[in-house]
């Protein structure tokens, strides 16, 4: 004769930590980005975009330039080895774009 034990494990619930990088992009206090920032093919394009945002937004906490390479750099860090190599040397060069577009060296 079989005894049945008691479930101890909790009621299943919803995955929602699956995408948090997502949802930490579009509502932190970051910067409120335009869409596809970092889809554009010019690291140029990219910085502009960033600086664009960074100075628009009210959302940041800290100056335009470190918000703009802040965000940047989360993006780079989350996507990790998802990251093809041509599309990480593009946002490695939006960086020095940033960088000389705000003047700093």
């Amino acid at each position: 004769m079989s005894v049945r034990r008691k479930q101890s494990r909790s009621p299943r619930r919803k995955r929602t930590g699956r995408r948090w990088s997502q949802r930490v992009t579009e509502t932190s206090n970051a910067l409120a980005l335009e869409h596809h920032v970092f889809a554009q093919r010019s690291p140029r394009k990219i910085a502009l975009s960033l600086k664009r945002s960074a100075e628009r937004s009210r959302r940041r906490k800290a100056g335009p330039f470190q918000s703009a390479m802040s965000m940047l750099n989360f993006y780079i860090n989350r996507a990790g080895r998802n990251l093809s190599t041509a599309k990480k040397a593009r946002l490695e060069k939006a960086k020095g774009e940033l960088r000389d577009l705000y003047g700093r060296g």
